[in-house]
């Protein structure tokens, strides 16, 4: 505090001392005014008075305003005060920190002074005051100094900086008074002091090891400053005591269950020096990789710990070599033996020696299926093993001698169960806790033909739909054998069924798929049934049976057939009287609902298909008759009138309910009368009128059907013929689209003759490999289907020989099979046969069965020997030198265990050893164990002192084993090794004679008297050998040292290590040791030059190196090598430059800047590794690049002109400096070009920006001027400054229109307050002055004010509709509209706005003539009526239609049409003038009064119309038009028959035009076809050349015998056989032509199926509900009509649809027995008194045997049976070929 006042005191005289001096040189500056000089000591405070500014200046007080007095620099260290204009101090002053380490410090800045613009200099000069004290640049110094350093040493300190100047800067150095040190002050050539540390006296480590001094540093100040640092000075000490281990050996047990990582042991040594030196690492020796791999040693701690998992069976004890080695290279030994603890850590091993797998299922209990050896590596319990069995399995498990177990059966085998055994065996040694391991067996288990095929249904049911393809999948059966191979695969045949069954399906050996052999029809044939068996192929082979029965569908194949009214005759169509067709009479006098009669009929299909419907297609009268749609009955529909015809047609058409429906059609001719003789006439006259164009148009319409019929079907057939031809031949078609033919086929060796019997048609399906086949037994030799289509005469081919039994010769290539059942079971049926090959035993079966006569001889002396090897089981044990040679005698195995040579040979003796290496084999001939490999003994039993090898000898046909050991004894062949053969060891010169250095050991593999017994070294005379003996018996050598070393006498010393066994002759291992002698830090480092000096340019890149710096050191090692590093450096110094502390290259970090610094100072010491060094300096000079562009300040600038200112205003003061020196820093400035500126050159390095002409902010509104300077350097560098003035704007311009005139277009009838258009004006001016609002002048329209109309938005322009416009009273609006801006004054300028009305279309037209007829007009008949004469002529102006429109343009121009007239083609109307004129001649025909109506319609947008109605009277006088205008009936409007029958007549003619054009087509198309087909026949192959023609027919281009048995030939998937079925009855004279592409071609005869299919008819029909009852309504006659409709629905089941089948046939029973309750007479069904004489039971057919009785288990039966027997017998074939034809 007291210092602060005297600071204080002494400031304020100093302050006044300065003062003076400040103003005498203002005084004397008043000449100069404008560079300004003051001077003030620096720490000033703030508001210190400077100096008088504004006086010096030539400023009074008065003017300070005005003249805007005010300071311009970057920082504003001062400030003028704004009353007196005094310089005041405005912030704290450092001159340190202002001008660091400069002798002159001073602060200059500029005065501006306005109105005008000038520009003073002011310099400030600020003076140093002692404010600093002396600072070291750390607080404390650490020097380490060998003890062994001599006096007179000199170690350079810090040197301490002070930032003051002058006197008041550092002058000296002081140190703590001690006994050691000295300090002395040097003084650099640049004149700085830093301070040496001398030594005075010789240091000793042992008295004093650390010292601590205060080194002071002291100014020259008043009073004086000084700053401290501690100097800490370290002793340091020399190696010359070598560690020592606690213990010479250290024992230690590891379990060998230790994980890695654990601590084994700490070893632990100390060294008596200090630092470095007695810093200890610890390290293995030279030992055994294997030894490294599983011990690690920490180096700073000692503890060594486990690195790998140990192994008690691998190695039992490892022994460490542990070394101590301190930082002065001296070492220290000892050992680590580490025993090896056994625990239970390994699981027993199962070795499976033999597996008999797989084994038959019948194998007896006992059966040894497998041998098995256990063993466990660990040692006693733990090694003891027992096994187990785990699984559920039929086995057991034996012990037997030597660790070995047998599997054997403990019960019967079932491979149905289960065909494959897994068992698990597992092996548990007693060690605690005990482990275990198992092993997976797996036994198969073969199979014997023990199982009959299973079928999965014991009976099969399987729905087929009517009229299949022959060939169709029917369904699959399957049968499944437990068995597996062989004895699981199953075939399958057919084995019979319900009688003629057979012939239908047929099965797939293979597959079990069974295909219809033929097309079903329901209604001859709806079940049957057939079995299947399937049998298996072992041997004995084992079957099965299964029923299969298949039901037939029906299909929707009948159409309904008309029973009443029957079909009339050919004249019945032209009239009743042509014929006897039925007729119906009904009185006039009928009311509705009347029964007029009743259509019967039947359909053949059963269920649905079978449901009938009745509807009317055709009536004379459409609503006076309905037909009942379930009943059939035909009732009125409404009462007969007088008016009806008399004679009525009826067309009813029956449908069934099938998809796709069928129908007929019955016809029923109806006469209205109330009696006959009343009907007589009707019936033999005929209305000519009506009816003759009624006739006329039926005929017409049935023409067109039958046309278009015919047209479709030709066009479907011509479509299927050619789908037909571009597939496959028509002949491989028998079965479906995937059939083909295969080679092979049989046919007569005399065709030629034209009488060949045999024709095939052969199925097959994909995936046939081989075809197969059953044949028929043939009456003549067959040839190969190649041989006949191949074209040679008959002659030249030899008949193929066929035996007694019709079988066919096989095939060369087809497999020879011997007859199985499955050939017995496919000839059972009538004619088949079975393609085999026969013969006896063969040579190979006689051989098998030998063998296995052989094998069971085997089996039986196994079973002695094995006895006899049970009594005798023991174990072997021989003994063997290592390293014999393969093949060497071992032991005479099988004189040990008793074998013979002969029974070794046959029992499959070998031997199994361990591991992968097999060391032992057996001789075949001797039966000697000799070995197999080289034996060494030290690479099996490496640290093992007994070596045993074992092995097993197993005998593979008694599953015995015998267990063999043979130890290896050793020999001398190996001599001692050391791991190293170059040893080499580092002493320094100051070791202590008797110090003991351990050498490594070397090793000897060998055992006993073999091993290492010495060791023997030979050298000089500096060193000696020790041996010690360790407690295992082992030799450790030692190197002594006796003699003092000396470096500078010899640096090396070579030595020779011998190590000698005991063998015989003994063998020796030698190891060379290489001594290196460390030598003592006793010289310091000498730098080449005590100064370095550097000269470089600012602009040097980054990373050169400026110079580098070189210092030697005569010690070597670690003492000679030099450390350099910067001693004496300032903060700004270190930031530049970098010292590499190894090359002592000085390299550049930091960009140099010679306005920074041009020189640099750096104090740089060189260290060597004992702490000895020397110091140096080092001197930069920076030299000036041209590197700093010009500087451009802006002191003053304006930001906004108006642009009506005058020339040569002043708009901005700039300043503009270089800081480089010399003609880099002379600099020259221009302005922009092109601009109404200038640059003027003002005071020093001032410039002022001034206009040099008028501006206008309407053309440029905005100037970037751009300053440029340019310095004068080399290359010159250069800067801009950009100077942003905004022109202020001035109203001097009206806003202007885009378009003088303006014009739009509205459409009429427009929205209130729609947009019509938008005016816009501009005003080059800016802001308010460019701000225009628009207004509208003032005007009238219609006499309504303009602003009623429209409107003008002010802002935007937007000129509005106010009003809806008419365009047919307002078509146009003038206005003008007005722009003004905002400016003062304001300006303003208008533009005219012409706007359109647009017309729109909202007037319709409006007919003046004819006038609008009011309603009582149109009653009376005189509205709108014009007279037209009947002979007037095409063209006559009849009227004219007078129309207007109120629109104008297009939508008024009007067309006009004619919509409406009675006769369309009588009248005409013109398009655009409205007369209505006659068309052609009126006719007689023609109406006389015609009724016309005239649409007139405009052309807008939508149309508008309107119309007219007109009556012309054709008439030749006004009497006719007043009597046909007075006459009440009216004409019924509708459309005449002539209209009706011209259609159909077109239409007639147009398909037929059509039909007849696709015929021409088609015809030219086969003219083509034959055409091509003639070409092509003159080259057709050799197939058919020498055949006769008329032995062929052909079919689509495919050629066939024309006389042919019948074969069915079925191929399916996977068949070795083909299978060939002949039909008894298929033998016929021609080929059948081929069926429709609907309805495939049968494979049987039409006779065959009829007398077949008569014994299928059996099976009966499921019971059916017994609820059902007949409704009245469902019975024919009269006994079953009612009046009304029938009420119920439609039946929906099968039982319900043939109530009316039933119902007729129980009808019939009725009349044959004369009990009919139906009425009339016997054999009419009680319907001849209803419907006529003419209805009779003939029309009826016997539909009994498809008729059941729901609810009765009774059958019908014919009374009449004899005579249907008679009928049946004499027409059967008749009926059924019509029946066929109906089908179609």
């Amino acid at each position: 505090m007291e210092s602060r006042q005297r600071q204080g005191q002494s400031r304020r005289p100093a302050a006044g001392r300065v003062l003076l001096p400040s103003l005498l040189l203002c005084w004397c500056c008043r000449a100069a005014p404008e560079r300004l000089h003051y001077a003030i000591p620096e720490e000033l405070d703030r508001g210190s008075l400077v100096g008088p500014l504004a006086r010096d200046l030539g400023l009074s007080p008065e003017e300070l305003p005005e003249r805007k007095l005010r300071l311009s620099a970057a920082k504003q260290y001062f400030t003028v005060s704004g009353e007196n204009g005094n310089l005041y101090v405005s912030e704290r002053l450092d001159r340190e920190e202002m001008c660091g380490e400069s002798a002159s410090c001073s602060v200059s800045f500029e005065a501006l002074v306005h109105n005008p613009l000038n520009v003073f200099h002011v310099d400030v000069a600020i003076q140093d005051v002692n404010d600093n004290s002396p600072r070291f640049p750390q607080d404390s110094f650490h020097l380490e100094i060998n003890e062994l350093t001599s006096v007179g040493a000199r170690f350079v300190l810090g040197m301490a900086e002070d930032a003051d100047v002058g006197s008041n800067s550092l002058q000296g150095y002081e140190l703590e008074a001690n006994e050691y040190f000295a300090v002395e002050v040097k003084e650099s050539p640049d004149g700085s002091k830093f301070a040496e540390l001398v030594l005075l006296r010789a240091l000793d480590r042992e008295r004093e090891q650390s010292l601590r001094l205060v080194l002071t540093a002291v100014d020259g100040g008043d009073p004086p400053r000084s700053g401290t640092a501690q100097l800490c000075i370290n002793v340091t000490d020399i190696n010359d005591n070598a560690p020592v281990f606690a213990q010479e050996r250290y024992r230690v047990s590891v379990r060998e269950d230790a994980l890695p990582g654990s601590t084994v042991v700490n070893v632990s040594a100390s060294d008596a020096d200090a630092g470095i030196n007695a810093r200890i690492t610890y390290g293995f020796g030279k030992m055994p990789p294997k030894v490294l791999q599983k011990f690690m040693v920490d180096a700073e701690s000692g503890r060594i710990t486990l690195q790998e998992a140990l192994d008690f069976d691998d190695t039992r004890g490892y022994t460490l070599l542990v070394e101590a080695r301190d930082g002065g290279g001296l070492v220290a030994h000892c050992k680590v033996e580490v025993e090896v603890l056994d625990v239970n850590d390994n699981t027993p091993e199962i070795t499976v020696l033999s597996v008999s797998s797989p084994v038959p299922e019948d194998a007896p209990a006992g059966t040894v299926v497998a041998l098995l050896n256990v063993k466990d590596p660990d040692s006693g319990e733990n090694g003891q093993v027992w096994c187990e069995l785990s699984g559920e399995a039929p086995l057991s498990l034996v012990a037997s001698s030597g660790g070995s177990y047998k599997v054997v059966t403990a019960s019967a085998l079932d491979r149905e169960q289960k065909s494959e055994h897994r068992v698990t065996v597992v092996a548990r040694d007693r060690g605690s806790p005990a482990l275990s391991s198992s092993t997976v067996l797996v036994l198969e288990v073969s199979d014997v033909n023990d199982n009959a095929p299973v079928f999965e249904e014991a009976a099969y049911s399987a729905y087929v739909a009517e009229n299949n393809a022959a060939g169709a999948l029917v369904l699959h059966v399957r049968a499944r054998d437990a068995d597996a191979g062989s004895n699981g695969r199953v075939r399958y045949s057919m084995e019979g069924g319900s009688a003629g069954a057979a012939p239908y399906v047929s099965v797939e050996a293979q597959s079990g798929a069974m295909y219809a052999q033929r097309s079903f029809d329901y209604e001859q044939c709806r079940e049957f049934a057939v079995v299947v068996r399937a049998q298996d192929g072992g041997e004995p082979a084992r079957s099965s049976t299964a029923t299969v029965r298949v039901f037939v569908l029906d299909r929707n194949d009948n159409a309904p057939r008309v029973l009443w009214p029957a079909a009339a005759g050919a004249g019945a169509d032209a009239g009743l009287a042509a014929g006897p067709s039925p007729f119906e009479m009904v009185p006039r006098s009928a009311e509705a609902g009347y029964l007029v009669a009743k259509v019967v009929a039947v359909d053949a299909d059963a269920g649905r298909n079978a449901w009938l419907s009745y509807e009317l297609v055709q009536v004379t009268e459409p609503a006076l008759f309905r037909v009942g749609l379930h009943s059939g009955e035909v009732r009125t529909a409404r009462a007969v009138s007088d008016r009806d015809a008399a004679k009525q047609r009826l067309v009813a058409v029956v449908k069934d309910h099938g998809q796709p429906a069928l129908s007929a059609t019955a016809t029923l001719h109806v006469v209205l009368a109330e009696s006959l003789q009343e009907a007589l006439p009707e019936l033999s006259e005929r209305s000519a009128g009506a009816d003759s164009a009624a006739e006329l148009q039926f005929s017409l319409v049935l023409a067109l059907a039958l046309l278009s019929a015919l047209f479709l079907l030709s066009v479907a057939l011509a479509v299927l013929a050619r789908g037909r031809r571009s597939g496959q031949p028509a002949v491989l078609r028998c079965l479906g689209a995937q059939r083909f033919s295969v080679a092979g086929a049989a046919f007569p060796a005399d065709f030629c003759e034209g009488t060949l019997p045999y024709s095939y048609n052969l199925c097959a399906a994909p995936g046939r490999s081989v075809a197969e086949g059953a044949w028929p037994p043939l009456p003549v030799p067959s040839l190969p289907a190649e041989e006949l289509l191949c074209g040679e005469p008959c002659a030249e081919r030899s008949l193929t020989s066929i035996d007694g039994a019709g079988k066919l010769p096989a095939e060369p290539n087809a497999p020879q099979r011997r007859p199985g059942p499955e050939a017995s079971a496919a000839g059972g049926g009538e004619g088949a046969g079975t393609v085999v090959g026969g013969g006896e035993l063969s040579a190979a079966e006689m051989g098998a069965a030998e063998r296995r006569w052989s094998l069971r001889k085997r089996a039986l002396l196994w079973g002695v020997l094995m006895a006899a090897l049970d009594a005798a089981w023991g174990q072997l044990h021989y003994s063997v030198p290592e390293e014999l040679p393969k093949g060497s005698f071992v032991g005479d195995v099988a004189k040990d265990l008793g074998l013979e040579m002969l029974a070794l040979r046959d029992r499959g003796v070998r031997v199994v050893s361990e591991g992968r290496t097999k060391y032992f084999a057996l001789h075949g001939k001797t039966g000697h164990l000799v070995t197999a490999e080289r034996i060494d003994r030290e690479q099996l039993c490496e640290s093992v002192r007994q070596c045993v090898l074992r092995c097993e000898v197993i005998l593979d046909g008694e599953m015995q084993v015998y267990s063999v050991e043979v130890e290896i004894t050793d020999i001398n062949d190996n001599a001692p090794k050391f791991e190293e053969m170059e040893l080499e060891e580092r002493m320094s010169e100051s070791t202590a004679p008797g110090s003991r250095f351990p050498l490594v050991e070397a090793h000897d593999p060998d055992a006993g008297p073999n091993s290492l017994q010495r060791y023997e070294l030979s050298g000089d005379e500096h060193f000696s050998l020790a041996v010690q003996a360790g407690p295992g018996g082992d030799h450790r050598p030692e190197l002594v040292l006796e003699k003092a070393l000396d470096r500078e006498e010899a640096a090396f010393h070579e030595l020779v290590l011998r190590a000698r066994d005991g063998g015989e002759p003994a063998q020796t291992g030698t190891a060379r040791i290489r001594v290196t002698v460390l030598d003592a830090n006793d010289n310091a480092p000498v730098f080449s030059q005590e100064e370095y000096t550097a000269r470089v340019a600012e602009d040097v890149p980054v990373g050169s190196v400026l110079v580098t710096i070189t210092a030697s050191d005569a010690d070597e090692g670690l003492n000679g090598n030099v450390k350099y590093s910067l001693k004496k450096i300032t903060a700004k110094a270190s930031r530049v430059f970098e010292l590499d502390a190894e090359t002592g290259a000085l390299t550049l970090v930091r960009p140099l800047d010679f306005e920074e610094g041009d020189s640099y100072e750096l104090q740089v010491q060189a260290r060597d590794g004992g702490e000895l060094f020397d110091a140096a300096k080092i001197v930069i000079t920076v030299t000036d690049v041209n590197d700093n562009a010009p500087e451009i300040s802006v002191r003053s600038a304006l930001t906004e002109i108006s642009e009506d200112a005058q020339a040569g205003t002043v708009v901005a003061l700039l300043h503009v400096q270089d800081r480089d020196s010399g003609a880099n820093g002379q600099v020259r400035c221009s302005l922009d070009e092109g601009v109404p500126f200038r640059l003027r050159s003002s005071q020093g390095s001032y410039y002022s920006v001034v206009t040099a002409g008028e501006l206008d902010r309407e053309k440029v509104s905005e100037y970037n001027l751009t300053v440029r300077a340019v310095d004068g350097g080399s290359p010159a560098m250069q800067s801009s400054a950009v100077l942003a003035l905004r022109v202020l704007d001035v109203n001097d311009n009206a806003p202007v229109f885009a378009e003088p005139r303006y014009s739009a277009r509205l459409a009429e009838n427009n929205a209130a307050g729609a947009l019509v258009l938008t005016v816009r004006a501009t005003d080059a001016d800016w802001g308010q002055n460019a701000r225009v609002r628009y207004r509208l002048s003032e005007g009238r329209v219609r006499g309504a004010p303009l602003s009623s109309y429209v409107s003008v938005q002010a802002e935007t322009g937007a000129l509005y509709a106010l009003r809806s416009f008419d365009y047919e009273e307002v078509r146009e609006v003038r206005l003008w509209v007005w722009a003004e801006d905002g400016g003062l004054p304001a300006l303003s300028s208008n533009a005219s706005v012409v706007l359109e009305i647009v017309d729109e279309n909202d007037n319709a037209p409006q007919v003046l003539y004819p006038p609008a007829a009011a309603p009582s007009a149109a009653v009376s008949g005189w509205a709108g009526v014009e007279l037209a004469p009947r002979s007037a002529e095409p063209g006559a102006l009849v009227a004219k239609v007078v129309a207007v429109d109120a629109d104008a343009g297009q939508n008024a121009w009007l067309s006009y049409e004619l919509a409406k007239a009675t006769e369309p083609g009588l009248f005409r109307v013109g398009l655009h003038s409205g007369e209505v004129r006659t068309a052609r001649f009126p006719l007689a025909r023609d109406a006389a009064r015609q009724s016309l109506v005239v649409v007139v319609k405009d052309h807008g947008r939508p149309a508008l119309s309107a119309t007219a109605t007109l009556t012309v009277v054709l008439a030749e006088s006004v009497a006719e038009l007043l009597s046909e205008l007075g006459s009440a009936a009216a004409a019924v409007p509708g459309e005449p028959a002539a209209s009706l029958t011209r259609w159909l007549v077109l239409a007639v003619a147009a398909v037929s035009c059509l039909f007849l054009a696709f015929l021409l087509l088609l015809l030219a198309f086969r003219l083509r076809h034959w055409r091509r087909s003639q070409l092509l026949a003159t080259s057709g192959s050799a197939s058919s050349r020498r055949v006769p023609a008329s032995q062929f027919v052909g079919i689509d281009g495919v050629r066939a015998f024309l006389h042919s048995y019948s074969h069915e030939v079925s191929l399916t998937a996977d068949s070795r056989k083909s299978h060939l079925r002949l039909s008894s009855g298929s033998c016929c004279d021609t080929l059948p032509a081929r069926p429709p592409p609907d309805e495939p071609a049968p494979l049987l005869g039409q006779d065959v199926a009829d007398s077949r299919c008569s014994d299928l008819a059996a099976p009966t029909q499921a019971q059916p509900n017994t609820d059902w009852r007949f409704s009245q309504t469902q019975r024919p006659g009269t006994s079953g009509s009612q009046n009304g409709e029938e009420g119920g629905a439609w039946p929906n089941n099968q039982f319900d649809t043939e109530m009316l089948q039933a119902m007729i046939l129980a009808s019939a029973n009725e009349a044959a027995d004369g009990n009919s309750t139906l009425g009339g007479g016997t054999g009419t069904m009680g319907l001849s008194a209803r419907y006529g004489p003419q209805f009779t039971l003939q029309h009826v057919p016997d539909y009994r045997q498809n008729v059941y009785i729901p609810g009765s288990t009774a059958t019908l039966t014919n009374a009449a049976g004899k005579r249907d027997a008679k009928n049946a017998g004499a027409s059967g074939g008749n009926k059924k070929k019509s029946g066929k034809k109906e089908k179609k």
